[in-house]
């Protein structure tokens, strides 16, 4: 067996074990004396917990709080887990209790040295965002229990501009964030179709009587993307859609090109000009304030009606601005 398989091997004996000395793991194992040794170092080294202890009784053993928490992870794995965490906890994820739960049993498992370096390697990344909203908290983890069970939710949605709320039965096949906000896809009885909705405008939810089949392979991302974004470039131009070409510098094009709408609405991309393909919804309701944004560094070219309703937008500005208040 491979040195990998050895220190495995080992780790589900001592498990399985109250303690075992190395001429018994050898035995077991059918190797030298002095692979045991090489084994025990490298677990060791991963993290394992492993006590020697001499003597007459003496002989290999794992604490008990390892035996309870059988999982252990690689230095690596461990920061990367503990980053995974801070970007949760900044987005209202509703178990951050568990989280912490977590992050304790890696410490736990850990000697001293490991355990200050872990607590160093937490503070390496931060996530900088606005407070999350206590109150998603219990509605996400009422959602995701819901979807994890397939149960069915009565709930309350404030719909439209002026939240108007309506009652319906969901079926949620699943949660996304885009944007800074929480989304919940699935079946909308009501409508009669998959819808999504966002969580800050659930105002009521309980459980309710009957169960749903989850579709299988289904993505919340995916359904919610295909919703909020304009056709992709191609698919724009199949349906014929309006051509916009913008010149700027490249930093500015850079810009507009990772924005959300026009990224993925791009057809052609030099240094200095860009051309993307957009519907006539998106063209005339989002863009023109995005690029408006942009400033002198970009340029729209075409198409004419585009160029027509920035110069309106920045005339109402200038108006608005012309005056100073009083006072």
């Amino acid at each position: 067996m491979s040195k990998a398989d050895n220190m495995l091997a080992i780790l589900m004996l001592l498990r399985a074990r109250r303690r075992m000395t190395a001429r018994q793991l050898a035995e077991e194992l059918e190797v030298h004396r002095r692979t045991v040794y090489r084994c025990i170092d490298g677990l060791c080294a991963a993290g394992v917990p492993v006590v020697s202890e001499t003597g007459r009784d003496g002989g290999y053993y794992l604490t008990e709080a390892f035996k309870l928490e059988p999982l252990f992870f690689d230095p690596e794995e461990q920061k990367a887990l503990l980053h995974a965490i801070q970007f949760a906890k900044r987005s209202g994820y509703p178990y951050e209790e568990a989280m912490e739960r977590a992050v304790g049993k890696i410490k736990r498992s850990a000697d001293a040295g490991q355990a200050e370096r872990l607590e160093r390697q937490r503070g390496y990344v931060d996530v900088v965002q606005g407070p999350a909203d206590a109150a998603l908290a219990g509605l996400l983890e009422l959602l995701e229990t819901a979807i994890d069970g397939s149960r069915s939710l009565e709930m309350a949605y404030a719909t439209g501009r002026y939240g108007e709320l309506t009652q319906r039965r969901f079926d949620p096949y699943g949660l996304a964030r885009w944007k800074g906000k929480w989304y919940a896809a699935g079946y909308c009885h009501l409508r009669g179709e998959l819808r999504s909705f966002r969580v800050d405008r659930i105002r009521g939810l309980e459980l309710a009587d009957g169960a749903f089949a989850r579709p299988e392979g289904f993505s919340a991302g995916a359904f919610l993307l295909d919703g909020l974004l304009p056709p992709e470039a191609g698919d724009a131009a199949a349906d014929g859609g309006v051509t916009v070409r913008v010149a700027g510098t490249q930093q500015a094009l850079d810009e507009l090109c990772a924005h959300w709408l026009f990224g993925r609405a791009l057809a052609e991309r030099t240094e200095r000009t860009a051309a993307f393909r957009l519907d006539e919804e998106s063209l005339y309701a989002a863009a023109p304030h995005y690029l408006l944004s942009l400033g002198g560094q970009i340029r729209v070219e075409a198409p004419a009606e585009l160029r027509r309703c920035l110069r309106e937008l920045a005339e109402a500005l200038l108006h608005q601005y012309a005056d100073e208040p009083a006072g």
